[in-house]
């Protein structure tokens, strides 16, 4: 997109009612509807990485319909995200559910070509073992990236049951392929029992900072958000949201719950206070609608999104303003 094209929005509520229409993200267009975009929403149906709960597979079109209700203006950030940047709905990459290494490597494939477009990618899982493929593609193009990664869980060990590629282990192979900047990573959110310490002594040598869940009961979101913007500094940032960073009372919907979590208030603050970093592509994990009650899940996993697409939109208007 130039400054002078005008983005294709939403469907108009006014006229076609939310329950009604394809549910696309937020209603917008799809890819094939739009010449290019700035920002392409994907779904990844894979959960096959998965050690407890199955069912994020069917994450990504449970967000799309929790995300009917979502509005073109986004006063937390003061922004319009869809009239600032070209975001569309690109559709599922269709993976292999029987084979984690040929489906690690289709979603590296499809994120390569998407991200060759020009677009970033905000996609919706699925399990958390599609980040590793979604940071490779990522760091083709940027380099080694800043991570904030937010998540009841460590997901940097090294196998489970012998397999390398599973959704708690991402991060470690990340952090060997040298996809990430080590001096900037981030754990939010983390809590509940570990294997043992070796746990948090490995993570450390990785170079990962811990903000845990009662950190940020009790320091506030300010305090951690200020913390998390110095650890980022200027560097491209690729924010990857496991849902079971919430506590279960605002995502029951998810794979492997664990008591203690964030609000979806504070996850959404805290990922507010992000704004002017440069996000480069995004995540939002391990929606599993199976579990959910009314929604809850899907409805708190659609607005993270949304305040995600928004920190995006606002940093390509920023930069094409710039040029």
């Amino acid at each position: 997109m130039t400054s002078s094209d005008t983005p294709r929005g939403p469907v108009d509520s006014s006229r076609v009612p939310r329950y009604a229409g394809p549910a696309t993200f937020a209603r917008l267009p799809r890819l094939d509807e739009v010449a290019s975009a700035d920002v392409a929403v994907v779904g990844v149906p894979f959960d096959s990485g998965v050690s407890y709960r199955p069912g994020a597979r069917f994450g990504g079109n449970a967000v799309r319909e929790a995300s009917r209700l979502l509005r073109p203006y986004n006063p937390a950030q003061d922004a319009a995200p869809f009239a600032l940047a070209q975001v569309a709905d690109a559709g599922d990459i269709a993976v292999n559910p029987f084979d984690i290494q040929e489906a690690v490597d289709t979603v590296e494939n499809a994120a390569d070509e998407l991200l060759g477009t020009g677009a970033r990618l905000l996609t919706l899982g699925g399990d958390h073992t599609v980040a590793l493929p979604l940071l490779r593609a990522a760091a083709r193009r940027h380099g080694p990236l800043a991570l904030l990664h937010f998540d009841a869980h460590l997901d940097t060990w090294d196998t489970y049951f012998g397999a390398a590629y599973t959704h708690g282990t991402p991060f470690r192979r990340a952090f060997e392929e040298g996809l990430l900047d080590t001096s900037a990573l981030g754990h939010v959110g983390t809590r509940g029992p570990l294997y043992g310490k070796a746990d948090l002594d490995e993570d450390a040598r990785m170079g990962f900072g811990i903000v845990t869940a009662a950190d940020v009961y009790r320091q506030g979101v300010d305090e951690v958000v200020d913390r998390l913007r110095q650890r980022i500094g200027e560097r491209p940032l690729y924010v990857s949201v496991d849902i079971d960073v919430l506590d279960p009372a605002h995502a029951p919907g998810t794979g492997t719950p664990e008591a203690g979590g964030l609000t979806s208030r504070e996850l959404l603050e805290i990922l507010r206070g992000l704004a002017g970093h440069h996000v480069v592509s995004a995540d939002v994990v391990e929606v599993a609608p199976a579990y959910d009650h009314a929604e809850i899940t899907a409805v708190a996993a659609s607005h993270v999104a949304y305040d995600l697409v928004t920190l995006m939109t606002r940093d390509v208007a920023a930069r094409t303003a710039s040029d």
